[in-house]
């Protein structure tokens, strides 16, 4: 690939099509293309690694961070590109871990007796007693948006539905096993976006199986963001 490229060269090289290498140049995720005395554009070689490690980062971290990352590597000191791209191994990793900890929550609700329900709802104090917590642990809770309960009759009285207060068991249970507000934050989150999953355990497992699948695209694709990080600062061909 030392001679100069067309864009459908580049297409070819990378599995895209010649109107995604034209966008992908355009909005700065690989190198500028030359243009050549007729006005065509031309690459070369690196725009090819530019593209196929754009692709494989697309496929580890969406493309949105994908665009963001080929950008901001353009231009910068390599010791700045490997810790963005350390991060994007850390960001897996917490995910990961998140979603473990949803697993570890979920075991741990279905060894506690279920709380009971008068009606499919529990008023503040009936879930403070199932839960063996004081009623203010529970409006902490609440103001550190773990739970919202619903507000019911001229009192605005907290009630709390099924689902919330699945929530609130797994909060209870993890906030006992020593979890920060901030590990919480995340457990709640990914446990609000399973929805109404029938099969909790088989949604958490399956999320496990995506990161692992998006964490070998990463490491597949390091061999390409390196030689990306390589080619920056050199300079760029001269057209034919």
């Amino acid at each position: 690939m030392d001679r100069p490229l067309r864009t459908v060269d580049v297409a070819r090289a990378t599995d895209y099509s010649v109107q995604q290498v034209r966008d992908l140049e355009r909005l700065g995720v690989v190198p500028p293309a030359v243009r050549a005395p007729n006005g065509y554009r031309t690459y070369d070689a690196r725009h090819v690694r530019a593209v196929r490690a754009y692709r494989g980062l697309a496929a580890a971290v969406g493309p949105a961070v994908a665009r963001r990352t080929m950008t901001a590597l353009q231009g910068a000191a390599v010791a700045d590109a490997a810790a963005a791209v350390t991060q994007l191994h850390a960001g897996l990793a917490a995910e990961r871990a998140q979603t473990l900890q949803a697993l570890d929550a979920l075991d741990a609700i279905r060894a506690e007796p279920t709380a009971p329900s008068a009606g499919g709802m529990l008023t503040i104090t009936e879930l403070a007693d199932a839960l063996g917590v004081r009623t203010s642990t529970l409006r902490h809770w609440e103001s550190e948006g773990l739970l919202a309960p619903e507000r019911v009759g001229s009192l605005r009285a907290r009630v709390y539905d099924r689902r919330t207060v699945a929530t609130a068991r797994v909060v209870a249970v993890l906030r006992s096993a020593g979890y920060g507000i901030p590990a919480l934050h995340r457990v709640v989150a990914t446990w609000r976006g399973l929805g109404r999953s029938p099969d909790a355990e088989h949604a958490l497992q399956s999320r496990l199986d995506q990161i692992a699948t998006r964490s070998v695209a990463l490491l597949r694709a390091g061999a390409d963001l390196a030689a990306v990080l390589d080619d920056v600062g050199e300079p760029e061909a001269e057209p034919a």
